[in-house]
């Protein structure tokens, strides 16, 4: 079984799931890592690959020239953004404790 941390580790993991969550509709790739910047491409790809993989993004493919990919959150993502909320309000909270 997948814990939490494993599933959110990652620099990027959180910035892209929660920004799939908020965006709430397909994404295309360039508008995603400018959203999330400065994540390179290659970790961009690595992490979207291993959120579809379990089940978390949607990935579509058109066959245009030049192709095009769009990433959307599927409803199993969506469950995480109650979880991804909270954490962000403990950092609102608790930032200023922390240490750096």
């Amino acid at each position: 079984m997948i814990d939490f941390v494993n599933l959110v580790s990652g620099k990027w993991a959180i910035p892209i799931l929660y920004r799939l969550i908020v965006t709430g509709c397909p994404i295309r790739f360039g508008e995603l890592q400018r959203a999330v910047a400065p994540i390179t491409q290659k970790e961009l790809t690595r992490q979207l690959r291993l959120f579809e993989h379990r089940g978390l993004v949607y990935r579509r493919v058109y066959a245009e020239m030049p192709p095009r990919v769009e990433y959307e959150i599927t409803p199993l993502g969506r469950t995480l953004r109650g979880t991804l909320d909270s954490l962000a309000d403990w950092m609102r909270a608790n930032a200023s404790h922390l240490i750096t």
